[in-house]
């Protein structure tokens, strides 16, 4: 309420100063004072106009009270409201929030023109003058009645304004509780992160990346110290749950440091363990082969040829990394450490494949060149049982499996037609019964797949 006063002269004054006068005209008055004729003064008596002239003057007091009731009633409503205003734009900068803002401002503008009319009209007659003449007082009732009237509707529409405010209010007050156990909760982690820092450190691990990490977070920190008034409520809500999160994962890495440490060690020593035996291993390559160019033709193990020389390679690969590995863990550089074992276990999976598939490779052959009818029972059984599942229920079957079914027989059949001759090709039969295998295998996936959907 922007509207001033301030006796003799209007417009002087603030509001509060007309407040306190109307506080101070609205004491009750001593029972004698109201009763009992004035004493004596410079020689003069209070004209007293009986009958008509003293209940207009009684009725004009009593509209006057009235309306400084509804001055102060308005006055008290439009400072809560203010608060309400305050702490919308605290925390909303939306454009419901914008055009809230615009709207309490056109509201105080119309509480600025009813309070002025108010202080007009109390101005403008001294309802205590010894000479109030009775059309006076008529004339100051009538006035001042108005005047309460028109304070009392405004500050109807701002009660009802008031009301449409329950939305924006109530989120921003929502977000105002959250911000102070936001921002405490990240102080905490920030220090929950520091402390386990200090632990690792007395344990003899340097954790200087993790160090790094949380000391970027000091301006953050610096920035929530500050407050919600300098950067806005919902951007600091933002940063205290930022700083939350990366304070939590700091204090949690650096609380799994020394066991990975420890896991960083224990590859280290096994995988120095497993590429010393897969030297061992490699070095049986030569004799599996050499009894694979025995007794079978070439095309049995032309394609295993390069394992011993790429196991070596593989075998010296995976020791060197293993040393820039231990030289990582010495350094404490926990990602290169890991990144490099991770190299190392790769070489010697694929060098223990290599190694395996040769030994493997002659032990499928010599089943095989014994007797090769139990590799041909079992794929003609896979395709017998492919063959009954797609006749289940039908007349005939679904072209979409008989097809690669058929096509199975007529390979397998080729397969086995190739084993006749002076020297088979062992390996080349094992493969293509293998195919034949996986074809059937995936026509009963797609069959029952198919009848499983439909219901």
């Amino acid at each position: 309420m922007t509207a001033t006063h301030a006796r003799p002269r209007a417009g002087a004054g603030g509001i509060s100063a007309v407040r306190d006068v109307l506080a101070l005209m609205l004491l009750p008055v001593p029972l004698l004072a109201a009763t009992v004729p004035a004493a004596f003064a410079g020689g003069g008596t209070r004209r007293w106009f009986g009958g008509r002239g003293e209940s207009q003057r009684v009725e004009a007091q009593a509209a006057k009270d009235a309306a400084a009731e509804a001055f102060y009633e308005l006055d008290t409503a439009q400072r809560d409201l203010q608060i309400s205003i305050e702490t919308i734009t605290a925390v909303d900068s939306s454009p419901a929030a914008r055009k809230v803002v615009d709207d309490f401002a056109a509201l105080g503008r119309r509480i600025d023109e009813a309070s002025h009319a108010y202080i007009t009209a109390v101005d403008a007659h001294d309802l205590d003058r010894d000479d109030l003449e009775p059309a006076i007082a008529a004339r100051a009732r009538t006035e001042l009645t108005g005047a309460k009237d028109e304070l009392v509707r405004v500050k109807g529409e701002l009660d009802r304004f008031a009301q449409g405010l329950g939305p924006l209010l109530g989120n921003a007050e929502t977000q105002l509780a959250r911000l102070a156990p936001a921002v405490e909760r990240a102080r905490q982690a920030l220090l929950g992160a520091s402390n386990a820092l200090d632990a690792v450190r007395a344990s003899g691990l340097r954790a200087d990346d993790l160090a790094a990490r949380l000391a970027a977070l000091a301006p953050e920190l610096t920035k929530l110290n500050q407050g919600a008034g300098r950067h806005g409520v919902p951007e600091t809500l933002l940063r205290a749950d930022q700083v939350l999160r990366s304070a939590e994962a700091i204090r949690a890495e650096a609380a799994q440091l020394p066991e990975r440490a420890a896991e960083i060690d224990h590859r280290l020593v096994s995988l120095r363990t497993r590429a010393q035996a897969l030297t061992t291993r490699a070095g049986s390559v030569e004799p599996v082969l050499s009894e694979l160019r025995r007794r079978f033709s070439a095309a049995c193990w032309q394609d295993l040829q390069p394992v011993p020389e790429q196991a070596a390679v593989n075998v010296r690969q995976a020791e060197e990394k293993l040393k820039e590995a231990a030289k990582a863990r010495d350094e404490q550089r926990w990602a290169d450490a890991t990144s490099r074992l991770s190299t190392v276990r790769a070489l010697l999976n694929a060098t223990d494949e290599a190694v395996s598939a040769a030994g493997d490779r002659l032990h499928r052959l010599d089943a095989v060149a014994k007797d090769p009818q139990q590799e041909i029972q079992r794929t003609r059984f896979a395709i017998r049982d492919a063959q009954r599942l797609a006749m289940a229920g039908r007349n005939t079957p679904d072209p979409r499996h008989a097809r690669p079914l058929d096509d199975g027989v007529a390979r397998l059949e080729r397969a086995v037609a190739g084993l006749e001759g002076r020297h088979p090709d062992y390996w080349h039969f094992l493969t293509e019964t293998e195919a034949v295998r996986q074809t059937a295998a995936r026509v009963v996936s797609e069959i029952r797949e198919e009848r499983g959907a439909g219901g």
